[in-house]
């Protein structure tokens, strides 16, 4: 057994050995005022480390103690702050391949609890019906409350095919929701894209990857060709976007600006001042944009609105976004795990800091669910009706009760259908026509 003493003079020694260290590299730096050495708080750490050792009801390795010490350091900056130790950061380079076993959500931590910030599309959790902003308050039987981020995450990880019960507690409901949810290979498909009618066309970003903006495009290109000609304006949903690969974020707005500012960050080391602008190449050629986003739009998502709402080229619908407008860098350190540490704040163009803040819509709006009413068996009764009724003065065509073109609406009406159900959406694409109304009156007088 080593001695009480012994023990805490290594520790102070290692400690302060490191302090001093840190303090002769700030004394170093030219650009930095003398640095003074907390001994009073390094000392409590010491003797509080030598009575967990003494007194604690378990014996706990030193380790351990060490590995919680750092984490509760980090944890206490921000929500986004951690401590990983090597396991944790290998499965932190598994995760962000885009291939791996879990549930399909973004997460983070409030008060004690694991906050969802957006399941991602087609997943077991958005097919269970997990939605932004639940808290997870138990993982099978396991209280929540006392665990880390990271061991929760590692508790929704697992086996493809294996369960785990989450008990949720959502806002509006009366009592706790219950989901049994089996783990599957969660791919991340982060472009999806379709004609919404005629001319129009609807891009789903679920997610920021390194490949995002290159599949952006080739929808884009895609639905031109299917339209048959130029589109006359795109919906781009951001809705429960956790964010992701910052370049990513980059790539999407600059596929619809031609100059100017994208995003830039600041913080306060160097290297962390980034700034990014964008390159001559719209590739709708300046038709209107509608930019759907809601409290699941997080991090790389509101940079994208935040872009196109500063150059005015997109209007922004929906509820406003989550508010992760700080920088998150990994540092490996020598044991082979590494520190997730927030070293910057994100600005929109016009320089907003989207921390905290979030991204307000251009037009709000609440959720509904649009519903279509029941044909009524009576057709109505209009003027063309009415007996003896006066002729339009022009001639009419003999098939005007059918299509030309010998093809009925069966395909549209589904398609309008499903639209329906989506209030966001169907808003979005009416507006969109109502832009191109307005311009094609502009144009038409100025002729």
């Amino acid at each position: 057994m080593i001695d009480r003493k012994y023990m805490l003079a290594m520790i102070v020694g290692v400690v302060l050995g490191a302090a001093i260290g840190l303090c002769s590299s700030v004394l170093a730096d030219k650009e930095s005022s003398v640095s003074s050495v907390p001994f009073d708080e390094l000392r409590a750490f010491s003797e509080v480390f030598g009575r967990i050792q003494k007194d604690y009801v378990e014996q706990v390795p030193d380790k351990k103690l060490i590995e919680d010490a750092i984490r509760g350091m980090l944890s206490g900056l921000d929500p986004h702050s951690s401590y990983l130790n090597s396991e944790q950061y290998e499965e932190l380079r598994v995760g962000t391949t885009g291939r791996f076993g879990g549930l399909g959500i973004e997460v983070g931590m409030e008060n004690g609890f694991v906050k969802v910030i957006a399941p991602i599309d087609d997943t077991p959790a958005s097919n269970a019906g997990v939605k932004a902003g639940d808290l997870i308050i138990r993982l099978d039987e396991k209280p929540v409350k006392g665990l880390t981020l990271g061991e929760a995450v590692k508790m929704m990880r697992g086996e493809p095919g294996t369960d785990i019960e989450l008990t949720i507690v959502r806002e509006g409901e009366n009592k706790p929701i219950n989901l049994t949810i089996t783990r599957d290979i969660i791919k991340i498909r982060s472009v999806k894209f379709k004609l919404l009618d005629a001319g129009y066309g609807y891009l789903r970003v679920s997610s920021f990857q390194s490949s995002t903006g290159k599949q952006l495009r080739n929808a884009v290109k895609t639905m031109i060709e299917e339209n048959g000609g130029p589109l006359n304006g795109v919906v781009l949903d951001l809705r429960n976007n956790p964010g992701g690969v910052l370049n990513a974020a980059v790539e999407v707005s600059d596929a619809f600006l031609k100059d100017g500012l994208i995003v830039f960050t600041g913080g306060r080391i160097k290297n962390s001042e980034m700034k990014f602008k964008a390159t001559p190449d719209d590739i709708l050629n300046n038709k209107p944009i509608v930019v759907l986003i809601n409290a699941g739009s997080a991090s790389a998502s509101e940079i994208v609105a935040g872009a196109l709402q500063d150059h005015g080229r997109a209007i922004i619908m929906g509820e406003k976004s989550f508010g992760k407008g700080s920088v998150q860098t990994i540092l490996p350190t020598s044991n082979g795990g590494a520190i997730k540490l927030t070293t910057a704040r994100y600005y929109t163009p016009s320089g907003r800091s989207i921390q905290a803040e979030g991204i307000e819509p251009d037009i709000p709006l609440s959720r509904y669910r649009l519903e279509a009413l029941e044909r009524s068996p009576l057709d109505p009764v209009t003027e063309a009706k009415l007996s003896h009724h006066l002729e339009n003065g022009k001639k009419s065509k003999s098939d005007s009760g059918k299509k030309e073109d010998g093809k009925d609406d069966e395909g549209k009406d589904e398609q309008l259908e499903a639209l329906m159900q989506d209030y966001a959406l169907t808003e979005a694409l009416n507006l969109l026509k109502g832009i191109n109304i307005m311009q094609s009156h502009q144009v038409g007088k100025s002729k």
